[in-house]
């Protein structure tokens, strides 16, 4: 069975900061779009950003620790193969992102090793992007 696109809104306090860090850095397809929203073919998943005022989450995310790292909660992102994460890793480093967490190999030689990478977009919103070698470790205990 094949896995069928989410769709996530996330509000954004600056709609044009934000168009053009999805639609630049991250070289996401708009699709439809109005003076207060855009969508973004994001993977193949609908990830759509609202125009609305800065949330409490986007001023001081929470965190919770993991594999020795601080990690925003609330984030959302996609598990990608290996070697388009690694692309899309340099991808972002030419962009000059500023990582909450730089990208790397978490839980390394354990069950569940990914490679992983955090972020925020320019209103505050968590991203998180991470790979495995083993797709069949994804929920592995």
């Amino acid at each position: 069975m094949g896995l069928s696109p989410f769709h996530l809104a996330i509000p954004v306090h600056d709609l044009p900061a934000a168009r053009r860090f999805y639609g630049e850095v991250f070289g996401l397809e708009e699709g439809r779009s109005s003076e207060q929203w855009v969508d973004f073919n994001f993977y193949g998943h609908q990830l759509v950003i609202h125009e609305h005022p800065r949330t409490a989450a986007q001023e001081q995310a929470h965190t919770n620790p993991v594999d020795g790292h601080d990690v925003p909660v609330p984030h959302f992102g996609i598990v990608l193969e290996w070697g388009q994460w690694e692309a899309l890793a340099d991808r972002l480093k030419s962009f000059g992102t500023k990582f909450v967490i730089e990208p790397y190999v978490r839980f390394k030689g354990q069950v569940g090793e990914q490679a992983t990478m955090f972020l925020l977009d320019p209103c505050g919103n968590a991203l998180e992007f991470k790979a495995f070698k083993d797709m069949g470790q994804l929920f592995a205990k």
